[in-house]
Order: structure tokens, then C-alpha cells, then sequence
């Protein structure tokens, strides 16, 4: 018999209550004594069977540790009466405890598809996560992330019962902190402030080039937060994530280079500032992938959520980079100290 555990991350503070397994789980579970033959597990199973949940699983134990998963197709379908039920449970068992947090059962269902995971607690069985229980484990853990990466702190209610000072707290905390990284981005244009007064053009495509990065950043990090969610990749594929995502940022790159060269010929724009233009985009575009691709697997292999990585924090920090990428390209070009 083999128990498999998920590794709960580090969290600089404890988590919610009811961000936690307990707050989810079930004590009513079927379970059945391991010496039982399938006749006598059937007629126990029956017994316990109610008219609220026909499960898809049911445990099999030694007084109240538990031994094995048995299925209940399996045990319904046994052809032999006098069979051991233990011959036909599953004795490789994905578990969590009571105190593990969601996103640790959500990680370990979503990978292994799980529709029944047991809770044990120093080596009991003392409940367990059924379809029902996953389901709305799932659906909070999505919501928690969606409003994550919108830059909010999570809501406990729902939307329509928080009132505004309670959406205030949750989002003027990330809010300010948002105002004061952007803060940077104004020191990067007064830093150029020469540049821009020499070439005053190069001011019109400040917002489309730092709009262009933030957005870049902001699909790449939405699907790769979801995949890492759903066990997908992980920091040892940081190589191939990065090979992937390098070759889509060079073709989106050409592409939006190319727009950035028609936008400055309707602008009526020279040719010096429409290459250093479409020059910056692709520099860009390039920089937010390798900055989308390798900051939210860091953070995970840190201990910390990944969703946290918000859009908003994405974009304020590629804005700022950006911009100094922009600068210095044309400060090469045009000859500018």
C-alpha cells in the first residue's frame, strides 16, 4: 500500500480557515471492513447506501485506518462472491489532511483526476472530498485566482452581498502598492527627459509601446499560471517554456513590428523614428515573454501562489523596463547622450 501526500507551499502568513481542507470536507463516507468478501461488502454497502449520494468509490479499512479504494462498479460487477474485497481495491492513495490548504487538494485532483480524495489525520480517516466537495473546492480555488491576478485581495462573499468598503480594503491595498511601482516609470521618462525634448516624436508611441508589452506579459502569464494550476509544467520545464514562448514572441514581434511601421507612416513619421519604433516592439515583446515565462515559476518555487503574479503587476513592471528599452535604443540611433 502506498499513501501519497501533496507538499503544502510556504505561506508567509497561515492561510484562512476556510481556505483550508476541513472547512471543505465530509464525514459521511461509506466504508467497509478489509477481511469482507464481496458478498458481505455488497450487503454492507447497501446497508449504508442513502438515497443523497451514490458514490462513485468507497473506502475499505482496519478499524479506523484506511487500507484501500475500492470502486463500487468493481465491487456491484465481482463476479465471485467469496472474493476478498481486498483483491480489488486500490491500495495507491492520494490523500491531504484536514489542515492542508486548497490550493494542495486542488493541484492534486486536477492532475490526477481525481473524483473521491480521502482526509487522514495521523493515519485516520476522518473524512473525505466527494464530486460535490470538489466541485466547490475547485470552483473557489479559479475564483481565488481569477481575482488574484485582477489585482484584488480575494472576496469570502459573494459579490453582490460585499459592500464598498469591503471592496475598498481589498482593492486599495494592491492599488497602492501598483501606484508606487508605477512611480518608476515617470523616473525612467524625466531620466530621458533630453531625448524626448530632441526627439519630441518619440513621445507619441510612449503609450503604445508600454500598452504593447503589458498586454504581451499579461497572455502569457494568465496561461502559463493556469497550467502550472493544473500540474502541467513546473520550474524543470522552464527550458522548453521559455524555447516555446521566445519562438511565439518572435512572431508576434515581426507582426507588431509591422504595424508599429504602418502606425508611424499614417503618423507621417520619418524613418529613422518608425525603425527605432518598430525596433523597440520587438525588443518588447521578446523581454515580456522571458519576464512572463520565468517570474511566476520562480515565485511558485519559492512557496508562494502563483496567481499573486497579477496582470496589473505584470504590465506596471514590463511598462518601466520598456520604456528604458525604448530610450536607450533611440539614444543609440539618434545619437543622443
Amino acid at each position: 500500500m502506498s499513501y501519497i501526500h501533496a507538499t503544502a507551499p510556504h505561506y508567509p502568513t497561515a492561510p484562512a480557515t476556510g481556505d483550508i481542507i476541513s472547512s471543505y470536507m465530509s464525514k459521511t463516507f461509506i466504508s467497509l471492513p478489509e477481511p469482507l468478501s464481496v458478498k458481505e461488502a455488497r450487503e454492507m454497502f447497501l446497508r449504508q447506501l442513502n438515497d443523497d449520494h451514490f458514490p462513485c468509490a468507497v473506502f475499505v479499512v482496519s478499524g479506523d485506518n484506511l487500507r484501500g479504494i475500492l470502486s463500487t462498479r468493481a465491487l456491484l460487477q465481482a463476479s465471485d462472491d467469496h472474493q476478498p474485497v481486498a483483491q480489488l481495491m486500490t491500495t495507491t492513495l492520494f490523500h491531504v489532511g484536514p489542515d492542508d490548504t486548497r490550493d494542495v487538494a486542488a493541484e492534486l485532483i486536477e492532475k490526477h483526476r481525481l473524483t473521491l480524495l480521502p482526509v487522514i489525520e495521523n493515519g485516520k480517516l476522518i473524512g473525505c472530498l466527494n464530486e460535490k466537495e470538489i466541485d466547490k473546492l475547485l470552483a473557489d480555488e479559479i475564483t481565488e485566482d481569477a481575482q488574484l491576478q485582477g489585482a484584488t485581495l480575494p472576496l469570502e462573499k459573494p459579490y453582490l452581498e460585499i459592500s464598498p468598503v469591503t471592496l475598498w480594503k481589498k482593492r486599495a491595498v494592491w492599488l497602492l502598492l501598483l501606484f508606487i511601482a508605477e512611480a518608476y516609470t515617470s523616473t525612467v521618462i524625466q531620466h530621458f527627459e533630453e531625448a524626448l525634448e530632441s526627439a519630441i516624436a518619440l513621445a507619441f508611441f510612449i503609450p503604445l509601446l508600454i500598452g504593447t508589452g503589458g498586454n504581451s506579459g499579461t497572455q502569457i502569464t494568465s496561461t502559463l499560471v493556469r497550467a502550472m494550476a493544473l500540474g502541467e509544467v513546473g520550474l524543470r520545464d522552464l527550458g522548453r517554456i521559455l524555447r516555446k514562448e521566445m519562438s511565439t514572441a518572435m512572431l508576434v514581434a515581426i507582426t507588431l513590428g509591422a504595424a508599429g511601421c504602418l502606425r508611424a507612416w499614417i503618423m507621417g513619421i520619418g524613418p529613422e523614428i518608425t525603425f527605432i519604433v518598430s525596433l523597440t516592439l520587438v525588443c518588447v515583446t521578446i523581454w515580456s515573454a522571458i519576464v512572463s515565462s520565468v517570474i511566476p515559476l520562480v515565485i511558485k518555487r519559492v512557496g508562494i501562489d502563483p496567481a499573486v503574479v497579477s496582470a496589473p503587476f505584470i504590465a506596471t513592471l514590463i511598462d518601466g523596463t520598456g520604456l528604458i528599452i525604448y530610450f536607450k535604443i533611440a539614444q543609440h540611433f539618434l545619437g543622443l547622450n
